[in-house]
């Protein structure tokens, strides 16, 4: 055993679990690459500055959690506790927006970072999936995203989860809201911290998880109900191409989300089966977020789905995914002609598509089997001298146990036949 471990609140993935992780970001995305969206890759640490001024200095990803380490020139960075703001400042950065052609759409796969207290479902480095939409304000894609999330967990076999869909209205009928929201907000029972976040983003309040701030919210105002004419029709035609969709969503007054550069649609995925943190994922429109950053105005919506919370979901409704063999073919030799030979073959089969593997350090006849056993594979391919002599190989399958002889020369080819 080392004498080092993981750092707390992080983990490790090995086989054969990590091929659940894999199955579950290409499944995640699938359905974007089918739509039109571009992989993007951003560094793993930022400038402070981004997240600061992007997520919001009020919000708990920022005051509390993220990450932050000064270099020898100086400078303050972060290592990214979420992907929006890093790739719409790439995008930005790389003029994406100037080629003409938005809205400019793109997907990201990768780990995050946030220090928050450790506990099943939710780690201080975590794998996510996502998706960005970047110049177009326009309620088909606020749709399409939602759509494609969706359309993504349900690949899995996912079903209990549910789609909670909100409005966090905008510049013009927002402000009245948050002056209502914080009057009521002063005639609570709230604690110093809470009160100085009621004062700096009010709306973070009503996202707060704890019993005695929630029992306090009761008759606390609505923003559906100062929505303006605007962002009203605007969420109308998000709810009806979701609907016309067949995609099934509940209306939820309080979602907020966790950052500040949300505006109109917010969403979120949430699984019941996950306790108290049932979120798997989420997003919304940051219609102001690159001017925050230093960029033109590009209305953006986005969304990232979480890995982790993905598969602890599939394990809470028991849904076993159907993961390819790594190995197909595992190749036995028995004495040293046969390993340079049968070496040989299976760098022919691996070149030809088939996944093999060979039979290393020098093991017998029944410890190979045993990790020909092990591998998973449906095939093994052993050879002795006596049947090298003979010009060809024993072929077995390991599900049947049937095994036959098989001209060298013409491996490939029965192997193929095998497999199909």
């Amino acid at each position: 055993m080392s004498t080092f471990k993981a750092p707390k609140g992080t983990y490790d993935l090995l086989p054969p679990r990590s091929a659940t992780f894999l199955a579950v970001r290409e499944a995640i995305s699938t359905p974007l690459r089918n739509s039109g969206y571009g992989y993007v890759e951003t560094p793993g640490f930022e400038d402070v500055k981004l997240f600061s001024r992007g997520v919001g200095e009020s919000t708990d990803i920022v005051s509390k959690e993220m990450y932050t380490l000064t270099t020898k020139g100086g400078e303050e960075l972060g290592l990214r506790p979420e992907g929006t703001a890093s790739v719409l400042r790439a995008a930005l950065q790389g003029n994406l927006h100037k080629l003409g052609n938005l809205p400019v759409k793109l997907w990201y796969s990768g780990s995050y970072y946030r220090y928050e207290r450790a506990q099943a479902g939710r780690y201080r480095h975590f794998s996510q999936v996502g998706a960005e939409a970047i110049g177009a304000e326009d309620p088909a894609l606020d749709a399409e995203l939602i759509i494609l999330a969706d359309q993504a967990y349900r690949s899995l076999g996912l079903r209990n989860f549910r789609i909670l869909l909100n409005s966090l209205g905008d510049k013009e009928c927002r402000p009245v809201y948050r002056e209502a929201l914080q009057d009521f907000l002063r005639g609570l029972d709230l604690d110093e911290d809470t009160l100085r976040r009621a004062e700096i983003n009010p709306l973070r309040v009503l996202d707060d998880k704890r019993e005695s701030v929630q029992k306090q919210l009761v008759g606390v105002p609505l923003l559906r109900d100062y929505l303006c004419d605007a962002c009203k029709a605007y969420h109308e035609e998000v709810r009806a191409l979701v609907s016309a969709a067949g995609v099934v969503f509940e209306d939820d007054d309080k979602l907020v989300r966790g950052l500040d550069y949300y505006t109109r649609t917010t969403f979120e995925f949430v699984h019941d089966g996950l306790g108290s943190q049932s979120a798997v994922g989420g997003g919304g429109r940051y219609d102001g977020l690159s001017e925050m950053i230093g960029g033109p105005a590009l209305p953006s919506v986005g969304w990232a789905l979480g890995v982790d919370r993905t598969v602890l979901a599939l394990e809470a409704e028991g849904v076993a995914l159907d993961l390819p063999t790594a190995t197909s073919v595992f190749a036995v030799a028995i004495g040293e002609e046969a390993r340079r030979i049968l070496f040989g073959k299976v760098t022919e089969l691996r070149r030809a598509g088939v996944a093999a593997d060979f039979s290393f350090g020098g093991k017998g006849l029944k410890g190979s089997m045993k990790d020909a056993n092990r591998s998973g594979a449906r095939l093994a391919v052993v050879a002795g001298e006596r049947d090298l002599a003979e010009g060809v190989v024993q072929l077995k399958n390991m599900e049947t146990g049937e095994q036959r002889a098989v001209a060298l020369d013409d491996l490939l080819d029965a192997v193929r036949a095998e497999l199909a």
